[in-house]
Order: structure tokens, then sequence, then C-alpha cells
């Protein structure tokens, strides 16, 4: 008897329903990194079919990847940050500066650059918590004034360079690891600091309150949470994200002026697709990374394909609409 039903073609449509039902919980993020970076694969066998390939995508990746953390819990609360770009950019040209070609330096420069960090994110919180200055204008305008003032900082160009202890923490890999072979400190760090942020955002208070400021601020503030105390820390942790980031990058990037240009939009972007609200609301520590993972894996293709840069901005530009419209589209079905 029971043998019959789960022959039967509604016991069979009932499986099919169920399977399906299952594919559609996975956020779109996954399936659609996958997609890309299988496509990849099949373009280019050497640079991505390979553990060495796989661990060097990884490696370019993890920093967005780190960045787009800040940005979401920033983005979560109902906020927007477009210094980040700025603070990578200030990272590569003030720390180059202050290491003055001497490795001893590394470790005071670092140092330095998370104190910088902290009160830049501690400037655009109290800013957007206290003045009331909506967090698309503060941050605008401190995006201009970071990097203003680092190219000021410099001299308008790029001066000494970055050691190699230094830019070990973007560049370099642990050597003879069992079972990948190579392993980037990038991804290592990655690591860690997604461990700590899933665990804060999804496993205390704190993470629930950002959520819920970012879902209703007049509820949040009635039911006692500290709004203000709550955005600043989220633009502090987002700025010391930024700082370490840029660190990252910097590692194998080099002395650039323009070497943050556009990575606020790539942060936002990647957050988009891991399924962050940009009202504020919604947020995910897994899924940004892996839209970061997305985001990189895109700008891969289109490298592949030849494609300029002006096309890559298209792209980008696309991606964050059409995730947009699609975040929107489920949330106006739900209702």
């Amino acid at each position: 008897m029971t043998t019959t039903a789960m022959n039967s073609p509604a016991g069979a449509n009932r499986g099919v329903l169920a399977v399906w039902g299952w594919i559609k919980r996975i956020p779109p993020v996954y399936i659609i990194f996958f997609a890309v970076f299988i496509t990849l694969g099949l373009l280019n066998h050497n640079g991505y079919q390979t553990t060495n390939g796989i661990m060097t995508f990884l490696r370019r990746s993890s920093p967005l990847a780190v960045l787009a953390i800040g940005e979401m819990l920033v983005l979560a609360s109902g906020g927007f940050d477009l210094s980040i770009g700025s603070i990578v950019t200030l990272v590569v040209l003030a720390s180059s500066l202050l290491l003055n070609n001497d490795p001893e330096k590394a470790l005071p420069a670092i140092g330095i650059m998370l104190g910088l960090g902290l009160l830049i994110g501690l400037a655009n919180g109290l800013v957007v918590s206290y003045l009331k200055v909506p967090s698309f204008i503060a941050t605008l305008g401190m995006m201009l004034l970071v990097k203003g003032g680092a190219l000021y900082w410099v001299g308008g160009a790029p001066r000494g360079y970055l050691t190699d202890n230094w830019r070990a923490f973007g560049r370099n890999y642990f050597e003879q690891v069992p079972l990948v072979g190579r392993f980037p400190y990038a991804l290592l760090i990655l690591l860690i600091i997604a461990t700590i942020f899933y665990v804060l955002f999804h496993r205390t208070n704190y993470g629930k309150q950002i959520l819920a400021i970012g879902d209703n601020v007049r509820a949040s503030r009635l039911s006692g949470t500290r709004v203000e105390l709550v955005r600043i820390m989220t633009f502090v942790l987002c700025s010391l994200l930024a700082i370490i980031g840029g660190i990252m990058i910097g590692g194998f990037g080099g002395v650039n002026v323009t070497i943050g240009e556009g990575l606020e939009m790539q942060t936002i972007a990647a957050c988009v697709v891991g399924g962050v609200i940009l009202l504020g609301g919604k947020g995910s520590v897994p899924n940004v990374i892996f839209g970061a993972f997305t985001m990189q894996a895109i700008v891969d293709l289109l490298n592949l394909l030849g494609l300029p840069k002006p096309y890559k901005d298209a792209v980008q530009g696309l991606i964050i609409i059409a995730a947009v419209a699609y975040s929107a589209y489920r949330t106006r079905r739900k209702r």
C-alpha cells in the first residue's frame, strides 16, 4: 500500500515539490556564484579548475569580502557608508609614507591606520546619529575629505613603497598546506573576521538591534534600544574593516592614487547581491561574503572576455538594479 502510494504520480509530484521547495530556500547568490565560477572554469581550465587557481581567486576576493561585511552592518541598520574606497586609498598612500622603506615600521604604521579608521568611523557615526545628517550625504562628504586629506598628506603623488612584511597580509601564502598546497594569508584573515562577525551579527543582541533599527527605528527606540550608540558602532566597525581590507588590497595592488576608486560601489553591489536590503532590516554574513566572491568572479569573467572598464561599470550597475528590483519583488509577494 505504502509502496504503491510512493510510486503513484501524486507521490512523485509531492517529491518534486519538496525538492523544489528546498531549492527555493537557497539564497540566489550561491546559485549565481557557482554558475559564474563554473563558466570561468570552462573558459580557463588552468586558472579556475585547479586548487592553486581557486586559492588565487579567493586571495583576490577576500579583501572585497572583508569590506562587504563592514558595509553590510551599516546597510542593515538603514544607512550607507560611501567612504570605504577613500579609506582604502588613505591606507595605501599614508602607509607608504609612514613606512619610509623601513620594514620595522610596518606594525606601527598598521596601528596608526587602525587609529585613523576608528576616528573616521566615529566621525561618521556621530554626524549621522546626533547631527541627523543622512548617512549618504555624511559619508559622501567623508569620502571627499579622506581622499583629499590622503593626497595632501603625500603631496599629491605616491611616495615610497610598501615593505614586504606589510604586503604579506594580502600577497603571501602558507606553503605546503595539506589538501590545498598553498593557502593565502588573506583568506585566513577573512575566515577569522567572518567567524567573529557571524557570531556578533547572528548570535548576539547587537546584531538583532542592528536589524531592528533598520526595520523600524521608532519601534527600536521605544523598546529601549540605544539607537545612536548602535549606529555609531556600525560605522566604527565598517571603517576598521575598511582599514583591514585596505591593507590586504595594498598587499598585491601596490601604491596607487586610484587604488580605492569605485570600491564603495563594489561593496554595496556585493551586499545587494548577497541579499541585503538597502533600506535596512536584513543581512547575512555568509551571503555577503559570497556576494563579494560573485562580484569578483563577474569581474574576472569580463576580463577574460576582454571587455573594457566602461562595460564592467555598466554590468555592475545593472547587477545592483536587478538585485534591488528582485528584492523589492519578493518583498511585495510576501505581503
